[in-house]
């Protein structure tokens, strides 16, 4: 039956589109910039999300950014959100109190290959806030244990109190993973490594044939990691990154986020090093 013209136009109520409120839960505080937050839906569903994946999310009208899910992905009555306040949209996020509704779209994105790293070594490799989008690939990990050879998490940061999640890695050590924290640079109060995060992989005696490698942070910091792999004997086809871009949209209508021939909020933002890696040494890009 055809529509009236006086009838008004019928639209679906939700969609990639349109944000859902989620209420602030808990927050804690993480470094001097950072916060996590746990959001839970206003309105009776779960939201189940892939490790890897990530949501846009925006504080009263102050603008929408890309921010990865840190929580565990078996807890779909939670949403785990850890942000760095670095401009107008992001402080607003870390300013909201406990009961303030935020708005969220997604689960978007592709997922941590889990499923290809059973019976490897799972070699975590994180740097500052890149932590973040590999925490849930680690808890995965740790949750069924008994799939890998081994989990390893290497992680660096630029001080010791930036390090994310730092309460945690005792537990996590505890659940049977093998934790290198590494800084660079610290005090004498510091008993750790000090240096970059790649000089890890060498300490940790990895076996390169038995490995897949996980791994986020500035690009800079992802380049050597892979040289260091490739010389331990890695090959980039077992190297994973979380990429990240300019995504506005999210659904891969507004090609911000292009990164060569992708659109990283659709097609990412974990892709193999073997693919990507290439399309990084093009400076444009």
């Amino acid at each position: 039956m055809l529509a009236r013209q006086s009838d008004p136009p019928r639209v679906s109520a939700y969609g990639p589109m349109v944000p859902e409120p989620f209420e602030v839960i808990a927050k804690r505080q993480e470094t001097a910039d950072t916060w996590t937050l746990e959001l839970a839906p206003c309105r009776q569903h779960e939201f189940p999300f892939a490790a890897g994946q990530f949501t846009m999310l925006s504080a009263g009208g102050s603008g929408e950014v890309p921010i990865s899910i840190s929580g565990d992905s078996r807890d779909a009555t939670r949403l785990v959100q850890t942000v760095r306040s670095v401009g107008l949209a992001t402080e607003a996020i870390c300013a909201a109190r406990v009961g303030q509704v935020l708005e969220v779209r997604g689960p978007f994105g592709g997922a941590w290959p889990m499923a290809v790293a059973r019976g490897a070594e799972l070699v975590i490799v994180a740097g500052g806030i890149g932590l973040a989008p590999l925490r849930p690939a680690l808890l995965h990990a740790l949750a069924h244990r008994e799939e890998y050879r081994r989990v390893i998490l290497l992680y660096g940061g630029r001080a010791p109190d930036q390090l994310l999640y730092a309460d945690q890695f005792e537990r996590w050590s505890a659940r049977g993973c093998e934790v290198w924290v590494t800084v660079d640079s610290a005090g004498p109060e510091w008993l750790g490594h000090v240096g970059v995060v790649p000089r890890l992989l060498g300490r940790a005696a990895i076996d390169p044939k038995r490995t897949v490698l996980l791994m986020c942070g500035p690009e800079v910091m992802m380049r050597f990691t892979v040289a260091a792999g490739l010389k331990h004997g890695v090959p980039a086809a077992r190297v994973y990154a979380s990429m990240e871009r300019n995504m506005q949209c999210g659904i891969g209508h507004c090609g911000h986020c292009q990164l060569g021939p992708w659109l990283v909020c659709r097609d990412g933002p974990v892709y193999r090093w073997s693919d990507v890696g290439p399309w990084l040494k093009i400076k444009e890009l």
